[in-house]
């Protein structure tokens, strides 16, 4: 059995720093890419930032430059740095990590229940 959660979230003011983490537990073989979504109020969920085992790296337009997504697969841990966030960077962040499990041939993707994260004075 695979876990995944998130921790990190809160209030935080726009222009300061937040560092969400995600953890993933359970029978792993390889982890192939850990990810950040998110979902704002009342919208769809969206890619945030991806990290592949060979450290590849993928960010949606909007966070360039101010957020950093990065890795340890020693510890199945995937990290999201926000730097100067916005208040439209509110939502409910998910960790998503595709990893290969004891005895399984292929990956599939497991999913954290989320953190919060609200951007406000």
């Amino acid at each position: 059995q695979v876990q995944v959660v998130e921790s990190g979230g809160g209030l935080v003011q726009p222009g300061g720093s937040l560092r969400l983490s995600c953890t993933a537990s359970g029978d792993i073989f390889r982890i192939n890419v850990m990810g950040w979504y998110r979902q704002p109020p009342g919208k769809l969920r969206e890619l945030v930032a991806t990290i592949s085992s060979a450290g590849n790296i993928n960010y949606v337009d909007s966070v360039k430059g101010r957020f950093t997504i990065s890795g340890d697969n020693a510890k199945n841990t995937v990290y999201l740095q926000m730097n100067s966030p916005k208040p439209e960077d509110t939502a409910e962040y998910y960790c998503k990590q595709n990893l290969v499990r004891y005895g399984m041939v292929y990956g599939r993707d497991y999913w954290g229940r989320g953190t919060l994260v609200t951007v406000s004075s």
